[in-house]
């Protein structure tokens, strides 16, 4: 959140931090950004580098874009594609990575944009660059993906609309040029940030949490749903919805789970928790199949790469395949006592840390710096629910 702030910033956005967790924005107006006087860095935040991609693309200024190690080896040209169709300009490093710059389009078109994979990042990019386009815009996508882009869109009075598309796809069309209307927020807990709480309790004995305030958008509880499949009982309660969002406290128990194999239309529901998954995995009875997650190879690591060869140092019998892996689980303990690289993903990293509750002996992450990118509070939180997580990045139970 920091660096996408920072960015904002830099592009005209009057932005007022009135507590840790609590900003007051005030909106420049569709179209009204300001050409920055230095380059953007998003660090590591791939969501805020794409986004802010489509926000500046059709507006009249020239921005440009780094990040860290990391960031600068995830692939942008599937966003670069449909922002050119609009009438950007964009030089990339590499054909597709950063650092990059974005001329962005005096007279900008709107499109009709087929996505080729499914990807609420390039979905939210073009809605993003739309917004200051003339005419409709629409995006088709093969398969649904989180839609908080839209539903947040619709909250600011932007017009929106959901169609179902060929072959169980979705078309969102977008009106260019609203009048938005800036409106208190309340951001709901991220389900992914959440699923490592829930796996916690999961894995160790006699455990039971209550986590508040989770978002829990269909689009996003395809963990929840997962771990069900695998003998969990999940409790919702005080559902409500806050900012068109969907909003419940979710309540999980310890219990003996089962592997399965993980249907992969599940995948976008849950892309970002495959690797928390698999650390649960290792721990139930049983072999977990998780395939269909190609897209996990593209983020902030190869993320199917680093899971594998992670929980095979930690003594877990695992498969890679090109688009998944398989885990064995072990229906208890594992060995631990691995020396595993994060690879700068923080992901991987909580990941790693929490299997470390589980293992006989510590398993130690290096670069966990990456989890300030998702979960600052992860390590003080895990701690409080009973982890002995040292600054040292070492974890045990």
């Amino acid at each position: 959140m920091a660096a996408t702030e920072a960015a904002l910033r830099q592009l005209g956005t009057e932005i007022l931090a009135d507590s840790p967790t609590s900003r007051t924005v005030f909106g420049c107006g569709v179209g009204g950004f300001h050409e920055p006087s230095s380059v953007l860095d998003l660090g590591n935040s791939g969501t805020g580098a794409r986004l802010l991609m489509g926000a500046v693309a059709t507006q009249d200024i020239v921005t440009h874009f780094t990040g860290d190690s990391s960031l600068s080896m995830r692939p942008m040209k599937r966003v670069v594609v449909p922002l050119e169709r609009m009438g950007a300009e964009i030089s990339t490093r590499d054909d597709g990575l950063l650092p990059l710059m974005v001329r962005g389009a005096a007279t900008p078109l709107p499109i009709d944009y087929e996505l080729p994979v499914a990807s609420a990042q390039v979905k939210s990019a073009v809605l993003l660059a739309a917004l200051n386009t003339t005419g409709r815009t629409t995006v088709i996508e093969p398969a649904p993906t989180r839609d908080h882009t839209e539903r947040m869109l619709s909250y600011f009075d932007a017009t929106v609309s959901i169609d179902d598309a060929a072959n169980g796809g979705r078309k969102i069309t977008i009106e260019g040029q609203p009048e938005l209307t800036g409106r208190p927020i309340s951001v709901p807990g991220d389900p992914s940030s959440a699923a490592f709480l829930l796996a916690a309790a999961l894995m160790i004995p006699e455990s039971d949490i209550t986590v508040e305030n989770v978002n829990i958008n269909p689009l996003r509880t395809g963990f929840l749903d997962t771990v069900r499949d695998m003998g969990a009982e999940v409790q919702l309660s005080r559902n409500r919805t806050e900012c068109g969002e969907p909003v419940a406290d979710v309540c999980i128990r310890h219990v003996g789970l089962s592997g399965i194999e993980v249907p992969p239309e599940r995948a976008p529901t849950m892309i970002d928790e495959y690797p928390v998954l698999g650390a649960l995995a290792s721990v139930a009875q049983g072999t977990t199949v998780m395939r269909g997650v190609r897209e996990l190879r593209v983020k902030e690591s190869d993320r199917i790469s680093a899971m594998v060869v992670g929980l095979q140092r930690c003594g877990v019998t695992v498969e890679e395949f090109d688009d998944g892996f398989t885990v064995r689980g072990s229906g208890g303990s594992i060995a631990g006592g691995a020396d595993i690289s994060s690879d700068l993903d923080h992901r991987i990293a909580m990941s790693f840390l929490l299997l470390g509750m589980a293992a006989e002996n510590p398993i130690t992450v290096s670069d966990a710096q990456t989890i300030g990118t998702s979960f600052p509070e992860f390590v003080e939180i895990m701690n409080e629910l009973g982890a002995e997580i040292h600054t040292s990045a070492v974890a045990t139970e």
